[in-house]
């Protein structure tokens, strides 16, 4: 599975390449598919990262009452 950080640091790539103006457009159309997957991939990673978060918080709240 891939991190968040190498997610991330692979859209920054595909980004460059996106906004190269030397690449052809079927070329480009893979990078933005491979864009999209990434970016779905970073989205459900952030959500599980905040269900964690509110899990530690609610967690601490009970411990401190």
């Amino acid at each position: 599975d891939m991190s968040l950080s190498q997610a991330f640091q692979e859209l920054e790539y595909i980004t460059k390449k996106v906004e190269q103006e030397d690449i052809d457009l079927e070329e480009s159309l893979g990078y933005l598919e491979q864009g999209l997957t990434l970016a779905r991939t970073c989205k459900k990673r952030l959500q599980q990262v905040e269900n964690r978060v509110k899990e530690i918080q609610e967690e601490f709240n009970q411990d401190t009452i």
